[in-house]
């Protein structure tokens, strides 16, 4: 349903417009528009009657808010439409309107006209994907060195950088590049099958208007309809919740970083971003929060489609129907939080100094597995792990620095060097692959961008 007030905040303008009601609309009459043209094509109706019905298949011609009545008692919204279009058709040509919605049924109109909605909404995401990925394959490589703690169990762990934090969303973002890609094919299908699916209202010639009119849409022809077997969609819908996961895991990683106590990376800021009606001192992560709301509300939408998959026969009851409005809006939440992200990640603010700072918070007992590791290698692991665990003990409480405890204990100063103990407690010199994880990801990325 849109909502003037939070639509443009949650959903992007371009995917209201694709699902607005008049796409809805104007996506079947495309496909009234293109059974006509591919009627006449295999000679099933007279070439006379196509114009007549194309110049009626416009959208702006029809009174939407007539329509929604007549849906309220029609149980779809091809039925009351097709009438509406015959009778502008009959009003410019009678002899027309007679060849009008030949041998389909309600519903090839409005899953081929969903399908053709689908396409546009399919260009979109793929160029919001295609966009963000660059984006955030620029930050990564840009803070491939970046250390700051990484973080288990919302405490602070070993040291990672944010290049690499970064990285990881690349990657999820390239695979779902990859995932629709690999979709497309098997969304972007004709729905024609006539009443019951057979087509048998148009007798021999069934299949040659199923090809020409597949061809005119420039969509793929199927094994068969598929009025009752939704998996297509409903394989979108989970494309969508995976993105929409992802974008949350991304929003819910800044909105961490964005905390006072925390500090290290925030959204870009504007003019009017991010206040409070009574904090003046305030920076909230409003692109963060459409980013996890959208996370949140789309696994319902996910699981509301896969509900509706054991449709009944030959056609639904009440299942199809359940999907009329889910589908739409779960592209418009994921289109929101790709506008969201789009809008964070190529202007993050970056504290460098702070992240040094909140390295330096626990005084060195992030890198005591370094010094536990390295000790192992000449002590044993269960004795070097004892022995660096009463060190941690000890600068807990007594509020002291890791490296000046460890530099008087004479049982690790034994095994270990001032040089030693110095080059294991900084935190540059713990990365492990980090650098090595960042180059893959935007190989991947560039590799699928070439």
């Amino acid at each position: 349903m849109s909502n003037q007030l939070f639509d443009r905040y949650f959903v992007s303008a371009a995917m209201a417009a694709v699902f607005s009601d008049t796409g809805r609309v104007q996506g079947m009459l495309d496909f009234e528009a293109a059974l006509a043209r591919a009627e006449a094509r295999v000679g099933l109706i007279p070439q006379s009657a196509v114009a007549p019905i194309e110049a009626a298949c416009r959208a702006e011609r029809y009174d939407f808010a007539e329509l929604a009545e007549a849906i309220a008692l029609a149980g779809n919204s091809a039925i009351p439409l097709v009438k509406a279009l015959g009778r502008q058709i009959a009003a410019a040509d009678p002899q027309a309107e007679r060849y009008l919605h030949l041998g389909a049924t309600s519903q090839d109109a409005m899953d081929t006209g969903l399908v053709l909605q689908l396409r546009q909404a399919c260009a979109l995401l793929d160029a919001d994907l295609a966009q963000l990925a660059e984006a955030l394959a620029l930050q990564a490589e840009r803070h491939v060195d970046s250390v700051l703690p990484g973080r288990t169990w919302l405490q602070h762990a070993t040291p990672v950088t944010l290049g690499m934090k970064l990285a990881g969303s690349l990657g999820a973002i390239t695979r779902h590049r990859q995932r629709l890609a690999e979709l497309k094919p098997r969304l972007l299908v004709l729905q024609f099958g006539g009443a019951a699916g057979t087509l048998a209202a148009l007798g021999e010639q069934g299949w040659a208007v199923s090809e020409a009119l597949a061809e005119e849409l420039q969509l793929a022809l199927p094994d068969q309809p598929w009025h009752t077997q939704r998996d297509r969609l409903v394989e979108f819908a989970a494309l969508l919740g995976l993105i929409a996961g992802s974008l949350g895991k991304l929003g819910r990683d800044l909105s961490l970083l964005m905390q006072t106590d925390v500090a290290e990376v925030f959204e870009p800021s504007a003019a009017g971003k991010g206040g409070s009606s009574t904090m003046p001192h305030k920076r909230n992560p409003v692109g963060a929060a459409v980013l996890i709301a959208a996370a949140t509300r789309a696994p319902g939408l996910v699981a509301t489609l896969l509900a509706a998959m054991p449709q009944e026969h030959e056609r639904s009851l009440g299942l199809w129907h359940a999907e009329w409005q889910t589908l739409p809006e779960l592209c418009g939440l994921v289109s929101g939080a790709l506008q969201q992200a789009l809008l964070a990640v190529p202007g993050l603010e970056v504290d460098s100094a702070r992240m040094r700072s909140n390295l330096d918070m626990t005084r060195g007992l992030l890198l005591a597995e370094a010094v536990s590791i390295a000790l192992a290698q000449r002590i044993g692991r269960d004795t070097a792990h004892h022995l660096i665990e009463q060190c941690c003990r000890q600068a807990i409480a007594e509020q002291r620095h890791l490296r000046e405890v460890l530099g008087e204990h004479a049982e690790v100063c034994a095994q270990l060097s001032a040089a030693e103990l110095d080059r294991l407690l900084d935190p540059g010199h713990y990365l492990g692959q980090a650098q090595r994880w960042v180059a893959r990801a935007l190989a991947e990325h560039r590799a699928l961008n070439s």
